[in-house]
């Protein structure tokens, strides 16, 4: 059978499997008539938002595939389109299944422990196996398309640039939507979240959901724009722009084997599809924690994908140990055996960084204990030692990439670091099916509160919750992990780019040219700028919620507080849909237009050779620095909305203590952190590396 019809099928499982599931979990209980109003209200503002968010982004899709269209050729902007509508509909997917699945869950937790975490994660697992299953058959069903529809050998599709360009815009569109959605739904996540706990907790004393507390709903709503349809729209990209970098510098550095071997990327992906189908239905609590149970589902899928991928290996390459046929710019030779070494040291580095930010977002360990007791000590020592933790849970993270990095180097140079990423990017079904399972267990407890269920049911949704925030961060770790290697396949790819298609031009990426000292100067430069824009963002958005939550205390303040009258919900989520659809669009287009115009400028100065030193400089700084900035945000902000919770669970005086009023106040920095800054860095780093390929084909008149 054909691998690539094989890899599609694949896929199809995958997208089966979520409709089947899907079902399953919209069969299921949705509560009594309180429960089903307050998720109809989070369901309504959720859609509202989602559908102005997606024209606002339809506009800037059409201005870009048109530009596309003139300056590569139609196939590559149909490319673009399929990308960007794909990683749209993930998006849209995802948050109507969490916004269906909160009321459910909870209605489950009130039987049981087991039966909210199983309708928790099952909705997970629908988004996740999605993501999955239509990001793999964007990328197979295109490359079918071009070599076995359109009578095109593969040599010949690669000589004429079209599988290299229509996979590259095909990425593009997906990053450019992942970006908006990324900032724009973690805008109006934070905003909704910091406005309502800044005056909900801090001024007013409410408990988190007090349904008295006009931001609650579109807090509520903030978390399946932001945590659910945001992530699903950046694994999506992720997924694209790993399979397919690997894919497009098998196409430039690989001889005769370059077909056979641009299937294997493909054929991983969906047998670990697979794998992860597997891996969820050993999710059970038995005896252990929450935690253990998840990570029940991820062990079994990571130990069932190694046969799998070597499997996948053997398929394409029965002689496992007989060279691959190189062209004259591959610099070190390799076999098929060396590349399945180099995808078991991917799901190597994806186990070692799903363990490590655990433990900086965990509640039990030391960060998370260390924020907690600072906190003892008032606002100031809190937002200290989580600044601390921040940093420092940026080192055993690159230490792992870096060891990564070099170990598949030497097994397979360039072409095993690519592969090493699709291995992880692999997984991506069941990480995102973890991530998913975050914003559904919030919901389900807010839901829970409202309603006035028993204490007994917000205990288990709460316990549910805590280890939700964790999975959010242990996916944003593992994204940003599989971004950075991605993102050095890209930089790999601009460089074999510049010396096929401008051999005839001097590009000298020495650091004693001072343009390339500016380029990386420029490109460390961007993910900070990029972060500092979407904090003051959520702030200004935040402010605004905070003085409408203060503006209807003053006019109806009584009255709502004892109950006799409803706070207005549809105004602040009104207010934050359009805050956050306002500030998303000018950070989004930082990354698209940086990379033209440093070329240009610096092409304008000092010719066209420094112009793409300068250029491709500028894309390794955005690498460097977008890898610790992402890092030190997510974790960081996970560790300190944890830290709260600890608190709130009982310790150093629990709730409404001083150590609890300054735990919220790190929680509201970490926020914006965690949720929006610091995972919208994720598709940041790869759209400017995506920007920096479509320039130079652009250049060459492909």
């Amino acid at each position: 059978m054909d691998m690539v019809l094989l890899a599609i099928l694949c896929g199809l499982v995958a997208v089966a499997y979520g409709i089947v599931t899907a079902l399953q979990v919209l069969r299921a209980p949705a509560g009594n008539a309180r429960m089903q109003e307050i998720a109809k209200a989070i369901q309504e503002g959720a859609g509202a938002y989602l559908q102005r968010q997606y024209i606002a982004i339809g506009i800037v899709g059409v201005i870009v595939a048109v530009g596309v269209a003139v300056f590569l050729g139609t196939v590559p902007a149909i490319a673009f389109v399929i990308g960007a509508v794909l990683s749209g509909v993930t998006g849209f997917i995802g948050m109507n299944i969490s916004v269906r699945a909160n009321v459910r869950t909870a209605e489950a937790a009130r039987g049981s422990l087991q039966g909210g975490l199983t309708m928790a994660f099952r909705s997970g697992a629908v988004t996740g196996m999605l993501v999955a299953g239509l990001a793999l058959l964007a990328i197979a069903g295109l490359y079918y398309v071009l070599t076995s529809v359109n009578g095109l050998s593969v040599e010949d599709a690669v000589e004429q640039r079209q599988i290299v360009n229509a996979l590259v815009a095909l990425s593009f569109g997906a990053s450019l939507i992942s970006i908006f959605a990324r900032l724009g739904g973690g805008i109006f996540t934070k905003a909704a979240d910091v406005g309502a706990d800044m005056v909900g907790k801090n001024e007013l004393g409410f408990d988190e959901d007090d349904d008295r507390n006009p931001g609650v709903i579109a807090d509520n709503v903030g978390d399946n724009v932001g945590d659910c349809a945001g992530m699903a729209a950046d694994l999506f990209e992720t997924y694209v722009v790993t399979i397919g970098a690997t894919m497009v510098l098998v196409a430039l550095l690989i001889g005769a084997d370059a077909g056979r071997l641009m299937t294997l990327p493909l054929l991983a992906g969906g047998v670990c599809i697979l794998t992860s189908i597997i891996g969820t239905y050993f999710v059970r609590l038995g005896k252990g924690s929450i935690m253990g149970a998840l990570y029940k589902g991820f062990i079994v899928t990571a130990l069932l994908s190694i046969p799998a991928l070597y499997f996948a290996t053997n398929a394409v390459f029965p002689d496992m140990e007989a060279p691959i046929a190189l062209n004259d710019t591959a610099a070190m030779s390799f076999n098929a055996r060396h590349l399945f070494y180099c995808m078991l040291v991917g799901l190597g580095v994806t186990g070692l960084i799903v363990w490590i930010t655990e433990y900086y977002t965990g509640t039990d360990y030391r960060p998370v204990q260390s924020i907690a007791k600072a906190s003892d000590s008032g606002h100031g020592t809190n937002v200290i030692q989580g600044l601390a933790v921040s940093m420092e849970s940026t080192a055993l993270p690159t230490l792992v990439i870096v060891v990564g990095i070099v170990a598949a180097f030497q097994l397979a140079g360039l072409i095993g670091i690519a592969f090493a990423a699709t291995a992880m990017l692999a997984l991506a079904g069941m990480v995102v099916a973890l991530d998913a399972y975050g914003p559904v267990t919030d919901n389900a407890g807010g839901i829970a509160e409202m309603s006035g269920l028993d204490a007994e049911v917000r205990e288990r949704t709460d316990a549910l919750d805590a280890v939700g925030n964790t999975t959010k961060a242990v996916t944003k770790g593992y994204a940003i992990g599989s971004a950075g290697l991605a993102a050095l396949v890209l930089f790999a790819t601009y460089t074999e780019d510049l010396r096929q298609f401008f051999s005839a031009v001097t590009v000298d990426f020495t650091l004693s040219n001072p343009y390339v000292v500016v380029g990386l100067l420029l490109g460390a430069l961007l993910p900070y700028l990029f972060g500092g824009m979407a904090m003051t963002a959520v702030g200004r958005t935040a402010a605004a919620v905070a003085q409408d939550i203060r503006a209807q205390f003053k006019e109806n303040g009584p009255a709502i507080i004892n109950r006799t009258a409803r706070p207005n919900y549809a105004r602040t989520v009104g207010l934050v849909t359009a805050g956050a659809i306002k500030e998303m669009i000018v950070p989004s287009l930082l990354p698209v237009l940086a990379p033209i115009v440093v070329y240009f400028v610096i092409t304008a100065v000092a010719g066209q050779g420094n112009g793409f030193a300068a250029l491709g400089a500028l894309l390794m700084g955005v690498i460097v620095s977008g890898l610790f900035v992402a890092i030190s945000m997510t974790s960081g902000g996970g560790a300190w909305d944890n830290a709260k919770k600890v608190i709130e669970q009982g310790a150093y005086g629990g709730k409404g203590s001083p150590a609890h009023q300054a735990a919220v106040t790190g929680d509201t920095v970490g926020d914006p952190y965690k949720d929006t800054a610091g995972p919208a860095v994720n598709p940041m780093i790869k759209i400017t590396n995506i920007v920096a390929l479509l320039l130079l084909a652009a250049l060459a008149g492909h």
